[in-house]
């Protein structure tokens, strides 16, 4: 059985930094890209970041390059998203999936996690 568990969401001021983990079971990590994705309510799910399954290779969103980082440790079956200089535009539920191929593209990704909240305050 296949899951994604994220963590570290939360409340957090305009301009702070905070960082959010999604830790796997289930999967053969370092075989799976992973991506995160977010949702603002009201809005459709979108494309964030994400990472090759070795971590050789990154990409962002427009919106969010030069502010986050994403990284792995397929040591620990674990994927993290370290956001800084947030804007109350950041705010929104973020999702963590895996996919077979290097994709951006939400219906491509595999497996899903069940989200965690993230709150920027202005």
């Amino acid at each position: 059985q296949v899951q994604l568990v994220e963590s570290g969401g939360g409340l957090v001021h305009s301009g702070g930094p905070l960082s959010v983990s999604c830790v796997a079971s289930g999967i053969t990590f370092s075989s799976y890209a992973m991506g995160w994705f977010r949702q603002a309510p009201g809005k459709e799910r979108e494309f964030v970041a994400r990472i090759s399954g070795y971590g050789r290779n990154t990409g962002y969103a427009d919106s969010v390059k030069g502010r986050f980082t994403i990284s792995r440790d397929n040591a620990k079956n674990t994927v993290s998203l370290q956001m800084n200089s947030l804007k109350p535009e950041d705010t929104a539920v973020y999702y963590c999936a895996a996919s077979l191929r290097y994709e951006r593209r939400a219906p491509s990704m595999d497996y899903w996690g069940k989200g965690t909240l993230v709150t920027v305050s202005s």
